[in-house]
């Protein structure tokens, strides 16, 4: 990753190949924002109308490229625009004083990290007036600089995935204090947290073909054993032996057996547990119920659930915290063969509770089912799921917002919360009763459909019968931002994402702290 160093040199000295300021949207025009004032001096005090005169805004995402002053060591200044000037006077629980919040510099710092691939060191020159804003410009950075190119013969094992440019080398944050112990502290949270992000983009990225159940389980063996993280990797034959019938069935179909890997980090003071299952259907082609062209494509993402939920175990592990975490990743491949699973199949689940498959593509909340019922069986705290779950959740939030669930409200909240704080969009949905009948089964306990309409609730309903009785459980459908389709912005990338890393982490952080409740 791009690496990060704290200095409170004048930008105009500062040997860089650019200087990155923010620049506001302000009532008569562009503003050039705190951080950039011996900048602006260079330009005789009109920085800004230069600015304006070149297009600039200071729209959130626009970018600018101008030639440096003259006597800068860099030849080039970057502004990027960091959306409407706050008031005077604002304040945010992250920031301080400063106005900007934690959001509009991570993803101003990600769009400009990514403008300057090829660049060996940038000065950011952003505002900065607390830790909190050394942080989230940190991430933005690390963030925004990802590329993924493993499989890019003009790499030749180096990272030069954008038109042959590597990503940015260096970052200095400009106002960043070397010596504050808060300030290193936010740098250091940034670059643990952001590396293991940085990973489940990876691990979202890698094809099937070389990602399979025992592949993944391979890395989080590998994580773990640097980290300190005791695992367990249970393969096929122990499924078997333990009952794991949602997992065997939905990998049944596939030459690449499934596998359920248990990560588990424990602190020595801590006295609060959490467990995070992840979905981990390594290639999803919808299994005897096939999906139709043109939605096969993307479905290497259908395991961002265990991707993100195997980050924040190892994540927590990086930064100490003082909380008990366990990781549940439910890894199989849904393939159609003559031994997949069927239409009209009953399945024994772990739970021991029998479910009547009436689609083979609704196969996520049976890999989930069954590591639900094994993360209860130890009595956490609480336990967070995490899966691209349901094509319904996209389209009632689209795909940047993932949706939350809970069987307590009050839990629900902190979860939004929690995502809301990082910079992940999320919402709130509820879990209404009457849907449940719609999964009433005349030969099984429950079927794994139920209506149409409010799919995503109604998978909601179903891994809420296999959670531990008198735990506290949310639910994160992830399937919308997940994997982003289009064009990058922010400082979100192409491809997998990592959503949902960050509101775990802060998830456990907050109980880390006794903030939990």
């Amino acid at each position: 990753m791009t690496a990060l160093t704290l200095s409170t040199a004048a930008a105009p000295g500062l040997r860089a190949d650019a200087i990155v300021i923010g620049v506001a949207k302000g009532t008569k025009g562009p503003v050039v924002a705190p951080g950039a004032e011996a900048v602006d001096k260079a330009y005789d005090g009109k920085l800004a109308g230069v600015l304006e005169t070149l297009g600039a805004s200071g729209a959130e995402g626009e970018l600018t490229k101008l030639p440096a002053p003259a006597g800068f060591k860099a030849p080039l200044v970057v502004a990027v625009g960091l959306g409407a000037e706050p008031a005077k006077g604002t304040k945010n629980a992250e920031d301080g004083d400063g106005g900007f919040d934690a959001e509009a510099l991570r993803r101003a710092a990600g769009v400009a990290a990514r403008a300057l691939a090829g660049c060996k060191k940038a000065a950011f020159a952003l505002p900065v007036d607390g830790p909190g804003a050394v942080g989230a410009i940190a991430e933005g950075v690390l963030l925004g600089a990802y590329a993924f190119d493993v499989y890019k013969e003009a790499a030749n094992g180096l990272a030069k995935a954008r038109n042959g440019k590597a990503p940015l080398a260096e970052a200095a944050l400009l106002g960043g204090k070397p010596r504050d112990a808060a300030h290193k502290g936010a740098v250091a949270r940034a670059v643990a947290v952001c590396e293991e992000l940085n990973r489940a983009r990876d691990l979202v990225n890698t094809p099937p073909n070389d990602l399979t159940p025992a592949a993944f389980a391979g890395i989080a063996q590998a994580a773990a054993k640097e980290h300190g993280i005791k695992v367990q990797v249970l393969d096929d034959k122990a499924l078997v032996k333990g009952g794991y019938g949602g997992i065997l069935a939905v990998g049944g179909g596939s030459a690449a057996t499934p596998r359920l890997v248990k990560l588990s980090y424990k602190h020595p003071k801590a006295d609060k547990h959490l467990a995070f299952v992840g979905k981990g259907i390594t290639y999803d082609s919808g299994g005897i119920s096939l999906k139709p062209a043109g939605h096969n494509e993307t479905m290497k993402c259908d395991m961002s659930g265990a991707a993100a939920v195997f980050a924040a175990v190892v994540s927590a592990a990086r930064l100490g915290l003082e909380v008990n975490v366990t990781g549940w990743l439910a890894l199989a491949e849904n393939m159609p063969s003559g031994s997949a699973v069927r239409p009209g199949d009953v399945l024994r689940m772990y739970s021991g509770k029998t479910v009547e498959v009436l689609n083979t593509d609704a196969e996520g909340r049976l890999v989930l089912a069954d590591a639900l019922w094994a993360a209860s069986q130890e009595s956490p705290d609480a336990i967070v799921d995490v899966a691209t779950l349901t094509g319904a959740m996209m389209l009632a939030l689209g795909s940047r917002t993932f949706g939350v669930m809970a069987n307590d409200d009050a839990f629900r909240s902190t979860l939004h919360e929690a995502a809301e704080e990082v910079g992940e969009p999320a919402w709130p949905m509820p879990l209404p009763e009457h849907l449940r009948k719609g999964m009433d089964s005349t030969v099984a306990d429950i079927a794994n459909m139920g209506e149409r309409m409010g799919g995503g609730l109604v998978a909601g309903l179903f891994l809420r019968e296999f959670v531990g009785e008198g735990i506290t459980w949310g639910h994160l459908d992830i399937a919308g931002p997940a994997f982003n389709e289009g064009g990058p912005f922010g400082y979100t990338p192409k491809g997998g994402t990592g959503s949902a890393v960050r509101t775990l982490v802060r998830l456990a952080e907050l109980t880390a702290s006794g903030d939990l409740g």
